[in-house]
C-alpha cells in the first residue's frame, strides 16, 4: 500500500500581487494603509476580492513584507517605495513564467 500523500497544488493566477504591483508601480511613497485601499479598490474593480477584508488586509501585509525582503521595495519609517525597474523586471519573469506554464499545460491537455 502507498503511504505516501501527494500534494495538491493549484496553479492560479496571484491577483493580490498582481495589483499590489501595480499599486506601487503608480505611487512614489505611501503607507501601508494608503497602499491597501488602492490595492483593494482595484481588487474589487476586478471581483478578485474574496475572504473577508482583513484577511485580504493580511494577504496584502504579507505581499508586501515578502517584496521587501527581496528588495523590490523599500521601507523608510512607516513610507514603502518601489525600487521601480527592479520590480518591473520581476513582473515581467513572473508574466513569462505563467504563459510558459499556460503552453505547456495546454499541451498537455490536447495530446490525443
Amino acid at each position: 500500500m502507498n503511504t505516501q500523500k501527494k500534494a495538491f497544488f493549484r496553479n492560479r493566477q496571484d491577483f493580490v500581487s498582481d495589483e499590489l504591483t501595480a499599486v506601487l508601480l503608480e505611487k512614489t511613497s505611501s503607507d501601508f494603509n494608503e497602499l491597501f485601499q488602492a490595492t483593494h479598490e482595484k481588487l474589487r474593480a476586478r471581483n478578485a476580492a474574496s475572504g473577508g477584508e482583513e484577511m485580504l488586509r493580511l494577504r496584502v501585509y504579507e505581499k508586501l513584507q515578502m517584496l521587501v525582503a527581496q528588495g523590490l521595495v523599500k521601507k523608510t519609517a512607516k513610507k514603502y517605495s518601489a525600487d521601480r525597474r527592479a520590480l518591473r523586471a520581476r513582473s515581467a519573469e513572473v508574466a513569462a513564467a505563467r504563459t510558459a506554464a499556460e503552453q505547456r499545460r495546454g499541451s498537455v491537455l490536447h495530446v490525443e
